[in-house]
């Protein structure tokens, strides 16, 4: 399917009422006078583009695609799809190298993992990053996430498929390019708890990347054959009654609205059937169905990052409910700031310093707070805090496993 046929500019711009809230709201504007802004982006320039795509501004690139104007808009105006489907229509830049490695992330994950500590070594040395800078366009600043010596996929078949066989619930884990590649400790995390609560889980049929990094990225047709292949993959599980459970929200969240709006892939039958991890826990705690029981003396100092996508998603309030019941666990929900990184844009060099620009209100918090750690539930969202903070930052799965006592979890569960 070629990107003509699957974009469209049939949003809701007129009902944009010029309030500039969206503007107010906007972390790139704060920081790059380049970028117009979401209204002049959006809805202004969608009314000129629409009578000749002369209009079209390849400054559009500047966003981040973190939904917070939406957020903020109060007439509910989809301004980001707005500009990322002017990208896609009007765009005429086409995709680098550099661009494409970043975004393949089911390419560059199976010919890393067997080299797991030359790459891990190579990238983290200063000769490489100043070679990928200057030929590549990747800011030599930036610290590369670490991958695995063995998928998550590998551990699961060797060490936990047939364990997972004897609960009569089930869920289906979509794990991600993240925990399959780089910390299948979190994966390992995920399948602890759900045995504890009494649901075994079950993989996804040739599951792939959710695609958000293809779009980022102007690798549109690629996006869509992994939508349509999740989809598939996800409506195998749906039809055998399955939840979908997540630990990443940018998947969550591309896989739930970014399929059908941006890459017009009908996700319908199986929408609704996808929850991230401590959504569903939470649900199954507050209706009395799970138990959870933790450890004696557990203690910690938490300060939880919402995620932009989490905060469009709505669903930020679960995460810090888990998190804050912990007995033992001091707990600030940080302001509610973008971190900068927004996936692979802030690996780039063009983009390095406006990308730590946005993210320093929320650094700076952070410092002040002095956690012991911090949460989120945000893979790309942890590359840039650990990075630019020092903080460890745990997602709120492998912070619950940490903190349960989970086989008086899995007795008062009746398991």
């Amino acid at each position: 399917m070629k990107l003509q046929e699957f974009t469209s500019s049939a949003h809701n711009f007129e009902e944009c009422m010029k309030c500039t809230v969206c503007a107010a709201y906007c972390p790139v504007v704060q920081v790059n006078p380049r970028y117009p802004g979401p209204k002049q982006a959006g809805p202004d320039g969608e009314r000129l583009r629409l009578k000749d795509p002369i209009f079209f501004d390849e400054a559009l690139k500047y966003c981040l695609n973190c939904k917070r104007c939406e957020v903020a808009c109060p007439s509910g105006v989809n301004v980001a799809d707005i500009i990322q489907e002017a990208r896609m229509k009007y765009g005429k830049s086409k995709p680098r190298l550099r661009d494409r490695i970043l975004a393949s992330t089911d390419v560059m994950g199976p010919l890393a993992v067997p080299f797991a500590p030359v790459v891990n070594f190579a990238t983290g040395l200063g000769v490489t990053k100043a070679v990928l800078h200057a030929t590549m366009g990747i800011d030599r600043h930036r610290t590369f996430p670490k991958y695995s010596s063995r998928t998550f996929e590998a551990w699961f078949r060797r060490n936990a498929l047939k364990e997972q066989r004897k609960y009569d619930n089930r869920v289906a884990f979509f794990h991600g390019c993240y925990v399959n590649y780089n910390y299948p400790a979190l994966g390992k995390d995920f399948v602890k708890i759900m045995n504890a609560i009494g649901y075994g889980v079950e993989l996804l049929d040739k599951e792939q990347c959710c695609g958000v990094a293809m779009i980022s990225n102007g690798m549109y047709d690629g996006a869509v054959k992994h939508a349509r292949n999740n989809v598939s993959a996800l409506s195998k599980a749906v039809d055998k009654g399955l939840k979908i459970l997540t630990t990443s929200s940018t998947c969550t969240f591309t896989m739930r609205d970014e399929y059908p709006s941006l890459l017009k892939v009908d996700n319908s039958a199986v929408r609704d059937s996808i929850l991230l991890a401590t959504r569903f826990i939470y649900e199954q705690v507050e209706s009395g169905a799970v138990k959870l029981a933790f450890k004696d003396g557990y203690k910690a100092r938490i300060a939880y990052h919402t995620p932009c996508h989490m905060e469009k998603l709505g669903w930020g309030v679960f995460s810090k409910a888990i998190l804050a019941r912990i007995p033992g666990v001091e707990f600030t929900a940080l302001d509610s700031n973008c971190c900068g990184i927004s996936g692979t844009y802030g690996f780039k060099k063009e983009n390095y310093g406006v990308s730590q620009a946005i993210g320093k209100p929320l650094f700076d918090h952070i410092a002040s707070v002095n956690p012991d750690f911090v949460a989120c539930d945000c893979e790309t969202c942890k590359w840039q805090i650990e990075m630019s903070t020092g903080y460890k930052v745990l997602n709120p799965i492998s912070v619950l496993a940490e903190a349960l006592d989970l086989e008086k979890t899995a007795r008062i569960n009746g398991f």
